[in-house]
């Protein structure tokens, strides 16, 4: 074994052996415990980041931890590569999608294998590939068939620029996310599934995950958002028509001064006809954002439409507004406006001078003046008739059965989530297996003619989807018939949402494999970021049930346990020019002198900014490549693994990296200076052991007890790796070189390499090889915890005389409580304490202390 430390030779050999040995392969085996890990798979982009670096370090250690454990353990890995940033990349790179996103899959593939991460690389997927999106579309026609489908025109964000269709949360201040243009509202014919069919079950069903975060569960519920009310209807002045409304404070019915309709609303458009501000306010409102976020703190506007709606209990007449916080895609598109006791009806009403009336009280001692803000907390009612005095749970149930009496409403569940719009209008997606009869008749694709192809060789203008500027590639005939192919691409949210059950069996001619997909579901742990706590895990929990009701799996979710690991932060530091414009400098071009942060080799002063989220806007991210050329991979692992709990945002450090190589480099000299010696070890007996050597192996059998729990349950590997340092520096410490000390030695720095190896495999599989085992450590169990190892022979108590220590006292860990008091009365120093007083008390706090009380 050579005597130092060289990461690139050592990983190129471990890396062979796997690659050559097909080490990570897996098949099903019945009997044989299995253990699907999965963390979510990378968007092709070009080149690994810290935090894909982190993500799959965390998911290759569980893997590894598992498999060291006798399981059957399944670990995929593939590509989310249909997407808008494609496109956009292409245009830029002048080549098309499909030849930019294959190569970057071919580099980021070899950036994985030199981080040594233990994939099944047989069962590789890649989105965009036809063998794939070949039966999502017919997993779409079957929905269309159960009536799970349907298009309908939609109001929805449209970017001008990249000229498609943009999600709530794709808009950010009013613009596109990715290109910062000013979205407008365009009403299109899109395609949506039935989500909203299935959201009493996936709220239900959350409370089966309780290996999930409570946060991701807390903002799934908020998501979908069930609420009681009442649906009820306003009539309309001189009109046979009404407005319905529904609400969960019908407690504030008495307090309605206006009702506001959406823009787009019939009754907004009808009186736009005869009104020109109301024409103009509803064009204007086509640029508006449907972000509730955006729209909580946009400044409110409106225009009277010239009408009356009719209070359903009162018969009072009050003004229909358009106003711009309603959206007609939620609930009726219209709401009853109660200014007094809701704070967005309370700004438009102080806008336009419309009244505002109390009608509910504080039930306690909270502050409420109507002139500052309105009052939105539940309270008893006041100015409302009847239902004076009652609070809001009997108001709640009065004005219920009065509206159902008078047949003016009824009880409601609603629900905030909406159903699922999958259309899109770019290119670079999956098509929509959809055709158009001359008659304009919706017919679905067959699955013969499956897939529906996505031509790859095209040129993008940057303006148009080539499908859709293709005249020709959407001429198709159904039965004979001419028919029109759908243009619109799939949502790339639907090859994210089903591609961890395909890994089940990648190459199967069906959508799933059942008795593949039955045996690895559900994924035992799913690691990815916060980010994704929403929507995609939404659409996949969501997903799962559409292919459990169609009969291909038979379990309710697709993950059992959720880690969401942290952000990777790094310095952020930039130069001013002398227009103060601020240019971001990379944390590798900045040194630091005293407290000052300059150029490196220079005098311009740099601003440091403290730490943030790794990006390209700040220049603060640190290419993993370079370190895996400077360091190995092995020490980027560790370092990754050991500066934060996974959980916990970790912030970069170049001193941790280089701390984490040290380590490494120990490690490796002192494993090579116990080879030296000869790598025959007797046989450890433990009946021959000295203190010395029993304290060494007790440390050692305690650090595998810690080091299990900390990989099993509680995901800690920071402490997990913190505890194996300690390992080795109690080895380092040991001077014993007769023939049980080097036993001794033997097995703690074996089961120092054993526990390393999910975090260092690399070093893990040479210095295994090198301590003499012909298998490859990739294919050992984890080491066995022996608890007879654990048990001292003597134990360290403290003697205190009235609350202060006046000794420290080693007795046998076998001694009773009265030989500990009397151990600890004969000690010189306690004598003196105690000396000519009364003891009045003796007390032993097993395995810490003993108590002396005397006066």
């Amino acid at each position: 074994m050579e005597e130092h430390y060289h990461p690139h030779k050592i990983e190129e050999e471990a890396q062979k052996y796997w690659e050559e040995n097909d080490s990570f392969a897996v098949t099903e085996q019945e009997g044989k415990e299995k253990y699907y890990c999965l963390s979510m798979f990378p968007y092709p982009s070009g080149k690994l980041h810290m935090g894909h670096v982190r993500n799959y370090t965390i998911g290759d250690v569980i893997s590894r931890f598992q498999r060291m454990q006798g399981k059957n353990v399944m670990q995929p890995m593939g590509w989310d590569a249909f997407g808008l940033p494609a496109e956009n990349a292409a245009i830029q790179n002048k080549t098309a999608p499909a030849k930019w996103t294959y190569q970057n899959i071919d580099y980021m593939k070899s950036q994985l294998k030199k981080l040594g991460f233990g994939y099944d690389w047989n069962r590789e997927i890649a989105t965009c590939t036809p063998e794939y999106y070949k039966w999502e579309q017919w997993f779409f026609t079957k929905l269309y068939e159960k009536g799970l489908v349907y298009k309908k025109m939609s109001a929805v964000n449209w970017c001008p620029n990249d000229q498609t269709v943009l999600a709530n949360e794709q808009v950010e201040d009013g613009k596109c996310w990715r290109c910062d243009t000013p979205v407008e509202r365009k009403q299109l014919a899109q395609w949506f599934i039935k989500i909203t069919a299935y959201a009493d079950e996936l709220l239900k069903d959350l409370d089966q995950l309780d290996e999930w975060p409570e946060q991701v569960k807390a903002m799934q519920r908020n998501w979908i958002g069930r609420s009681e009310g009442i649906e009820m209807a306003f009539g309309l002045k001189d009109s046979s028509e009404e407005l319905r409304i529904y609400t969960t404070r019908p407690d504030t019915l008495m307090g309605v001064t206006y009702v506001a309709v959406a823009a787009e609303h019939p009754l907004s458009k009808a009186a736009a006809a005869n009104n020109p501000a109301l024409a103009a306010f509803i064009e204007e409102c086509k640029t508006n954002t449907t972000s509730e976020a955006d729209m909580a703190t946009m400044e409110k506007k409106g225009v009277d439409t010239g009408l009356k709606a009719i209070h359903p209990i009162t018969g009072e007449e009050v003004p229909v507004w358009a106003a711009n916080f309603v959206l007609m895609d939620f609930g009726t598109g219209a709401v009853m406006a109660v200014p007094g006791h809701d704070q967005r009806d309370f700004e438009f009403a102080n806008v336009y001078g419309l009244p505002i009336k109390q009608v509910i009280k504080p039930a306690g001692d909270e502050a409420c003046d109507l002139s500052k803000e309105a009052f939105t907390e539940k309270g008893i009612l006041i100015n409302s008739g009847e239902f004076d005095g009652l609070n809001f749970k009997k108001a709640f149930d009065a004005i219920a059965d009065k509206l159902i009496s008078e047949g003016k409403g009824e009880k409601q569940v609603n629900y905030r989530l909406r159903d699922w719009g999958v259309s899109r209008q770019r290119y670079w997606g999956a098509p929509i297996p959809i055709r158009y009869l001359e008659d304009g008749t919706e017919v679905t694709v067959p699955l013969e003619e499956l897939p529906v192809r996505l031509p790859e060789d095209v040129v993008l203008d940057g303006v148009q989807s080539p499908i859709k500027a293709d005249p020709e590639w959407c001429k198709v005939t159904h039965n004979g018939q001419p028919a029109t192919q759908e243009t619109d691409t799939f949502d790339t949210f639907m090859e994210s949402s089903w591609y961890y059950a395909r890994y089940c069996s990648p190459k199967a001619d069906q959508m799933l494999d059942p008795t593949a997909a039955n045996y690895w579901l559900p994924v035992d742990q799913y690691i990815g970021g916060i980010e994704h706590a929403v929507m995609h895990l939404l659409y996949s929990r969501f997903f799962h049930k559409l292919l459990r009701d169609a009969g291909l799996v038979n379990s309710d979710e697709p993950f059992k346990r959720l880690l969401c690991q942290g952000m990777v932060l790094a310095d952020i530091n930039y130069t001013l020019n002398e227009k103060g414009v601020k240019n971001y400098v990379a944390p590798g071009d900045v040194e630091q002198r005293g407290n000052d942060w300059f150029l490196k080799g220079s005098e311009t002063p740099v601003v440091h900014a403290g730490m943030g989220k790794m990006s390209k806007s700040k220049n603060n991210g640190i290419d993993p490549q370079e370190l895996i050329n400077q360091y190995g991979a092995d020490t980027v692992r560790l370092y990754t693994m050991f500066a934060s709990p996974p959980t916990q945002t970790l912030e970069w450090s170049e001193s941790g990296v280089e701390g984490a190589n040290r380590f490494l480099r120990r490690f490796w000299k002192m494993i090579a200076s116990h080879v030296e010696e000869g790598t025959e070890v007797a046989a450890l007996d433990v009946n021959a052991l000295n203190d010395d050597m029993k304290a060494l192996r007790r440390k050692t059998h305690e650090t595998i007890a810690k080091v299990s729990d900390d990989c099993d349950k509680r995901l800690t590997f920071n402490t997990a790796i913190a505890a194996i340092m300690e390992l080795t520096n109690a080895i380092n410490k040991f001077n014993d070189a007769s023939e049980q000390g080097r036993a001794v030695v033997r097995e703690a720095l074996e089961a120092a390499t054993l526990l390393l190896a999910p975090i260092v495999p690399h070093t893990g599989h040479a210095i295994w090889k090198a301590l003499g085992h012909d298998e490859a450590i990739v294919n050992a169990g984890w080491p066995k915890l022996d608890e007879s190892a654990l048990v001292k022979d003597a134990i360290t108590l403290v003697v205190q005389v009235n609350g202060k220590v006046r000794a420290k006292l080693e007795v046998p860990a076998t001694a009773s409580q009265d030989e500990i008091k009397e151990l600890a009365k004969a000690d010189a120093n306690v004598q003196k304490f105690i000396d000519g007083l009364t003891i009045r008390k003796e007390i032993v706090v097993p395995g810490k202390l003993v108590n002396i009380v005397a006066n």
